[in-house]
């Protein structure tokens, strides 16, 4: 893997730097990665990664570019609104650096795929943003030995971390269990600041750079936390933990499991009748033209509804509406709206138990209803 004269051009700020040198670029340059998502912190992580010189960078995504993924996933530009993410992802990442090869599996990755995408790679990192994937990405890393360099971002806060199970804890010695379905919300649903991927997606290029160089001290057995409204980082020291059912003493793991039944998640729809209990928005907008009686509860958060709001509809936030049942009643037919639908229909499930009866789901939420009916209206 000898550098070209136009390579030593190319990566000279790194060859007089004694920790890389010339070895240390002929190593990145035969060095394999492998990033599972090319989003927030994929974006990152694909540009720096390919202007390093990493010889061949794979990227696992299936997923199109949206217009509100332009505020944080950087590797896309606004003429790639539509395009799929390998592709748009791709095109930068030669742009910046010719020399490298990128290859796509344009595909979820799932238990049937992930030992044989993840084999011919020496560095998997996971840019991810769901829970089972995340175990999915750490069981196929100890299984075939390899290191799973993790990030995850929310709001204002991140986490890093190296799991290399040969050297040190994995993701389960960390978080055991996922947490129930539902309880933490995704970015979608609780926003995140467009800088913050970019700022932990950065801190995983380095670390997979200080891996294949064989310099510095990666973060093995350590979680890096990191607060942007405070600009604070604090270190977490983990350890191995030897009950761990994949990478402990005696491991009970011994194969790619279910992921979305381990973290609870039920195909959709949840409810056998969730097609009566939903309201498109073409009929909601019928029934109160025709001033048809009913209630229209909103269940987004108070910074949501000052972006846009359904004339007429009563904010009630999801996260206050136990202690707030009380403030409806059963006899009055209700309906529930949020952003895209799912936190309305969780409303609906809690209603349901506690004896509501008349109720409705607006299907896909206020975003919806700006699609449908009001396009004037702010989507978000």
């Amino acid at each position: 893997m000898a550098l070209s004269n136009n390579e030593v051009l190319r990566y000279s700020r790194h060859l007089i730097m004694p920790e890389v040198g010339v070895e240390g670029q002929e190593k990145l340059k035969a060095a394999s990665v492998l990033l599972i998502g090319t989003g927030g912190l994929g974006s990152p992580l694909g540009l720096y990664l390919a202007a390093a010189g990493v010889g061949r960078l794979g990227l696992v995504d299936f997923d199109v570019v949206d217009f509100t993924n332009l505020q944080r996933q950087i590797i896309h530009g606004t003429k790639d609104v539509g395009r799929p993410k390998l592709d748009s992802a791709r095109e930068r990442m030669h742009d910046i650096n010719p020399e490298i090869q990128v290859d796509g599996y344009e595909t979820r990755l799932t238990s049937e795929n992930a030992l044989e995408i993840m084999q011919p790679y020496d560095i998997v990192i996971d840019g991810t943003d769901n829970f089972p994937t995340r175990y999915l990405v750490n069981d196929a890393c100890v299984l075939l030995g390899k290191p799973n360099v993790y990030g995850s971002i929310f709001r204002f806060e991140g986490q890093a971390s190296v799991f290399d199970s040969t050297r040190g804890p994995c993701y389960r010695c960390l978080y055991h269990e996922p947490p129930p379905p539902g309880l933490v919300p995704s970015c979608a649903e609780g926003g995140v600041l467009g800088i913050l991927p970019g700022i932990i997606g950065v801190i995983q290029a380095t670390e997979a750079v200080k891996l294949i160089i064989g310099k510095g001290s990666p973060l093995i057995g350590r979680l890096l936390r990191f607060d942007a409204l405070e600009m604070k980082f604090q270190e977490l020291k983990l350890r191995k933990d030897p009950k761990c059912p994949i990478c402990g003493d005696s491991p009970t793991i011994k194969e790619l499991v279910d992921y979305n039944q381990f973290c609870g998640i039920r195909p959709a729809p949840e409810l056998p009748e969730a097609d009566d209990l939903e309201i498109t928005a073409q009929e909601l907008k019928r029934r109160i033209d025709q001033g048809e009686p009913f209630v229209l509860v909103d269940v987004r958060e108070p910074h949501e509804w000052q972006i846009c709001h359904i004339e007429g509809a009563r904010l009630i936030p999801l996260s206050e509406f136990a202690r707030r049942v009380n403030e409806l009643d059963t006899a009055t037919e209700i309906v529930l709206q949020c952003h895209h639908g799912q936190r309305s229909m969780r409303a609906l499930q809690f209603l349901k138990k506690t004896g509501f009866t008349k109720l409705k789901n607006l299907q896909g939420g206020i975003d919806a209803w700006a699609a449908g009916v009001e396009p004037d209206m702010p989507r978000y």
